[in-house]
């Protein structure tokens, strides 16, 4: 028998109620323990993200995934946070290629267009609040790196909530203004001019410190205001709960880790609702009909012009939320965190988990952020403990073997294999799977 076989066979006997739950809730709760009690394990803590993703497969109830996605979010996630803020860390990353995966997902899983440049939004929503949240506009005249450190901050802290729906507004904007010049551009030729746009507005940051320093170069812009924790009566009873169950203090800046943790997550969710809202509305089979044949849409009646500008406005706003949130979490922001290699990584989610797919593109920025920030470091750093040791080691790993250099070239390798095994992504779109004549699964779109 094969292997693969036995998983299915193995899969089905745990897909069965109320077997189902007992597995579900006993892994949950066995990674859960074993990733606070040995807080630097890497396998722990991917088991316990790999908890559900089995779920999701199963047919458990709706209400039984909800309550397992609650508790591995909003309860498991900050105490195992708290315990190592990496893991915090990991959780907001994977937050915020989420959303910027999903913005994508819009303009190229449901409209059909190839955006090579979508990093240039959240380059915009970055650098919206990073200059007006920062002292940046005091030094306007200032030669960069001159400016005296004594100066204080034009704005108050609590503008920053007011700059993230600001950003969404602006990215938007600019997804209107990107939009408008390239409607007759199809395929290769539109995703030259995106990539072109996303260079364009990287150039800019890198260069509009003269004549007036408006974005300080590539020093990039620091510091960047930061917004107040929440009153006293909701972080005091916060920390002392966390206190007890962590067995440490708990600093301000955890807190604020696990408050930006928690937003990013609250942009995420919005995202969820208005991209799944989108998939099944009007304009969102306006944006597959375009996708399918453009011009059998012009000819059904679909107005080409407004539904192209809602695909790239829609998606552009995702990010502008998401580069504010950044530029805060970050207190600095620069040219650099805006390549065209972000622009590459965003899109290497969408096709890894699948293109039109909510789902897939949340697992495939999952994946991705894992891989990089958390998998390959640690590999690289045990390769590097093992050469320290001598002997054989030493002789057999080579200093050049170190995973995290080789990110691009497993990236690509992955996205090969995933073209030849499973071109419609890990978890397709029902109707990209009849694009492709393989037969939906009923796990494709669970209960």
């Amino acid at each position: 028998m094969k292997l693969g076989e036995r998983l299915r066979q193995l899969f089905n006997w745990v897909d069965t109620s109320p077997r189902t739950y007992l597995i579900i809730s006993a892994l949950l709760l066995i990674s859960a323990v074993l990733v606070y009690l040995n807080p630097r394990s890497l396998p722990a803590f991917l088991l316990l993200l790999a908890t559900p993703l089995l779920l999701y497969f199963t047919h458990a109830p709706g209400r039984y995934k909800a309550l397992v996605a609650v508790l591995l979010l909003l309860v498991i996630m900050p105490i195992v946070g708290i315990r190592n803020i990496f893991y915090l860390e990991v959780a907001f990353q994977i937050a915020v290629f989420s959303a910027l995966a999903l913005g994508l997902n819009i303009v190229v899983g449901f409209a059909g267009l190839l955006d090579l440049g979508y990093i240039a939004f959240y380059a915009v929503g970055a650098y919206v609040w990073a200059i007006f949240g920062s002292k940046q506009l005091l030094i306007l005249n200032a030669v960069p790196g001159t400016a005296p450190a004594s100066n204080q901050f034009p704005l108050d802290p609590n503008f920053f909530w007011l700059f993230l729906f600001l950003a969404v507004g602006l990215t938007a904007l600019t997804g209107v203004l990107l939009g408008t010049p390239v409607l007759r551009l199809r395929g290769d030729y539109l995703a030259i001019v995106t990539l072109g746009f996303g260079e364009v507005i990287r150039v800019l940051a890198n260069n509009l410190d003269k004549p007036i320093n408006l974005t300080n170069g590539p020093q990039g812009i620091t510091p960047i205001q930061r917004p107040p924790l929440p009153p006293d009566f909701i972080t005091e009873p916060m920390r002392r709960l966390l206190q007890l169950l962590v067995g440490h203090n708990v600093s301000d800046a955890q807190l604020y880790n696990l408050f930006f943790y928690l937003m990013a997550l609250a942009v995420v969710g919005v995202a969820v609702i208005l991209a799944t809202r989108l998939d099944n509305s009007r304009l969102g089979r306006a944006w597959v009909a375009i996708r399918e044949d453009e011009t059998a849409a012009i000819a059904m009646g679909i107005p080409l012009v407004r539904t192209k500008l809602m695909a790239f406005a829609i998606g552009a706003s995702f990010s502008g939320a998401m580069g504010v949130l950044f530029a805060a979490n970050r207190t600095f922001v620069s040219p650099e965190s805006f390549s065209l290699l972000a622009s590459i990584n965003i899109l290497v989610m969408i096709i890894l988990g699948g293109i039109g797919s909510i789902q897939g593109v949340i697992l495939g920025a999952a994946l991705v952020t894992i891989l990089n920030i958390q998998v390959l470091q640690e590999l690289s750093l045990f390769f590097s403990q093992l050469r320290q040791q001598g002997g054989i080691w030493a002789q057999v790993l080579s200093t050049q073997l170190d995973p995290a250099k080789y990110q691009r070239l497993i990236f690509g390798v992955i996205l090969v294999v995933m073209m030849i095994r499973r071109p419609a992504g890990i978890l397709p779109a029902r109707r990209r799977q009849l694009e492709l004549n393989e037969t939906p699964t009923e796990s494709a779109n669970p209960s």
